[in-house]
């Protein structure tokens, strides 16, 4: 059989590879009750380069403030650092649904301040949606933003830039009172408009039941294997911080070992002279 030519010349382009569709909120909301979805957090472009061909959404967190920052919670992450990081991972990722974090005292003070701070998020880093902490207290603000063509993923549980209220980064849901409100924050949040949510920190049987009960995908952290989803904060994932992360993270790398070992065989040939070798240094060309 003889091999279709590809023409050249002014035509040439209708040859070139079609670019891949990015995820939108419409594909992860589809998704409810089908595949899980496979998130994974995202802070700087090359990690976003890395994860993209294999995640359908990248959540560009404000755990960055503890993860890229050495923060000891999220409290003091900024919305200019949520900006600067999602745009380095929504420029680099092509395939996956970006989403941007809030961060604390950006939206809770009213729906006018959420959308202010969530539009100038959008605009300045082309990323899809954004996400928001909390329950029915945050229904009001969640139904705003999606009314005026924003997309809000929720998150309840265990909410981090609650961790001062709840004392620290505790399981949440233990008792009926408590599962009660967590059930109902979830109602609130998937009835407000929101395309997801994630459900951090939670038992196994309430993550369960609460993505039982809500009509939109459930993205699960610590929670359960029913969850629609599965998200994890990808430094963790990857091992880069030892042994110290929460019980719930899986190890798929040790990346830090990697680096270890890496960097101590750089330095030792660094101070024994090995490196540069001849194939690293630039030589006078020759006349």
């Amino acid at each position: 059989m003889t091999e279709p030519t590809v023409e050249t010349g002014s035509d040439s382009r209708a040859a070139r590879p079609t670019p891949a569709r990015r995820t939108s909120v419409r594909d992860i909301q589809a998704r409810k009750g089908g595949t899980p979805l496979v998130c994974l957090t995202a802070y700087t472009a090359p990690m976003a380069r890395l994860l993209d061909a294999h995640a359908d959404l990248l959540l560009v967190g404000d755990s960055l403030g503890m993860a890229v920052y050495g923060l000891d919670t999220t409290l003091d992450v900024s919305v200019e650092m949520m900006i600067n990081h999602g745009r380095a991972v929504a420029k680099t990722a092509e395939r996956a649904c970006v989403v941007v974090d809030l961060p604390f005292g950006s939206y809770q003070e009213s729906p006018e301040q959420a959308f202010r701070n969530a539009a100038t998020v959008l605009a300045r880093t082309g990323a899809s949606a954004v996400k928001l902490e909390g329950g029915q207290e945050m229904a009001e603000t969640v139904r705003f933003l999606s009314a005026r063509g924003i997309p809000v993923m929720g998150h309840v549980g265990l909410t981090p830039q609650a961790v001062n209220q709840l004392g620290g980064f505790r399981v949440q849901g233990r008792d009926e009172a408590a599962a009660e409100r967590i059930r109902g924050d979830a109602t609130a949040i998937a009835r407000a408009g929101a395309f997801a949510i994630v459900v951090e920190g939670v038992i196994e049987p309430l993550a369960r039941e609460i993505t039982r009960a809500v009509k939109i995908p459930t993205v699960g952290i610590g929670a359960s294997a029913d969850c629609d989803g599965q998200v994890l904060v990808s430094e963790d994932m990857l091992g880069l911080f030892g042994e110290n992360t929460p019980r719930f993270v899986k190890h798929y790398a040790r990346l830090d070992q990697t680096i270890d070992a890496a960097v101590r065989q750089y330095a030792e040939e660094v101070r024994q002279r090995g490196f540069p070798e001849a194939a690293h240094v630039t030589r006078p060309r020759q006349s």
